[in-house]
């Protein structure tokens, strides 16, 4: 009897530690769902949309099935029209949850001979006086503690010579220590240029250096890692724990931006590697599609499938 007894605890043990380790069982996938986080969405990408019709373009995006929303900008003293509160709820009763706000850190300054791009309609895209974090950061961050969402996040800052760099150093490191004060977690969006060297600094690593990870965290835009030539990867090596949050958007090799899964960069990598960044949520993003509706529903289609080769 004792011998049949031990028999059966070991085929038990053995049996349940094989799904356990299995690949296809079921404990894999409930570990695996959790830690993925739920899709989002960088409501940039339908910029022009949420300005003219919020509530109707938020609406298509619960419709696609965007859980997660960072917003972007602001017009002085509310959210695309909308108080704080008021906006959030709005998100939450469609079944999406707002994580996250793009600030700007200095005024708008696009590049020489920057063309703006049409919109859908065919016409010039406009953009409206914005708050920025070097002239109402307190304002900023009240309007996002406000709100009561966990990351307000700089989405670029002038870095065009090694002067500029250190003073929007200083715009970050006053912005996340008022962020902190506040209960928010402040964050640094980058783009291609963070990597260049300028006047002997490179920027993304004088922000990383000079400022502590508990005032500044990362949010890691991988479109703009890869055209500037760099592994994700690496980055979350260096920076380790640091980016919660990341942007992800594909190119064509010719360094057009396209939905998700329509250019040329492979995501495989980075994505089964979230856990050394500490990603807490991540975002698709596409700047100034032709066809926002289409594309947005394009890059959560096919990023559902890429899901499933992880």
């Amino acid at each position: 009897m004792n011998s049949r007894r031990k028999f059966l605890q070991q085929a038990t043990a053995l049996s349940i530690g094989g799904a356990l380790l299995s690949k296809s069982s079921w404990a894999e996938s409930f570990l695996h769902s959790k830690k993925m986080p739920k899709t989002g969405i960088q409501l940039f990408t339908i910029m022009r949309d949420m300005d003219t019709d919020p509530i109707g373009t938020l609406q298509k995006v619960a419709a696609a099935g965007y859980k997660n929303i960072e917003s972007a900008f602001n017009k002085p003293g509310s959210f695309y029209g909308k108080k704080p509160k008021e906006l959030k709820g709005i998100m939450h009763d469609m079944g999406m949850e707002w994580r996250s706000h793009h600030v700007g850190g200095t005024p708008l300054k696009l590049p020489p001979n920057f063309k703006i791009p049409n919109g859908p309609d065919g016409k010039p895209m406009s953009f409206p006086a914005m708050m920025n974090l070097r002239d109402n950061s307190q304002e900023l961050v009240d309007l996002v503690a406000e709100a009561g969402i966990p990351y307000i996040v700089c989405s670029s800052i002038n870095i065009e010579s090694g002067d500029e760099i250190k003073k929007s150093a200083e715009v970050l490191q006053r912005a996340g220590e008022q962020a902190k004060k506040a209960g928010l977690q402040f964050a640094y969006h980058n783009h291609a240029t963070e990597f260049n060297l300028t006047d002997g600094i490179v920027s993304y690593d004088y922000f990383t250096s000079q400022i502590s990870a508990d005032i500044l965290k990362l949010q890691l835009d991988l479109g703009w890692v890869f055209k500037a030539g760099k592994n994700p990867v690496d980055i979350f090596k260096q920076q380790k724990g640091r980016i919660p949050l990341l942007h992800v958007k594909d190119m064509t090799a010719a360094g057009e931006m396209v939905p998700f899964g329509n250019g040329a960069y492979d995501f495989k990598e980075t994505f089964e590697n979230l856990d050394i960044a500490g990603v807490e949520y991540f975002f698709l993003e596409q700047d100034f599609p032709k066809k926002p509706f289409e594309d947005i529903v394009t890059s959560i289609n096919n990023f559902d499938k890429f899901k499933k080769s992880l």
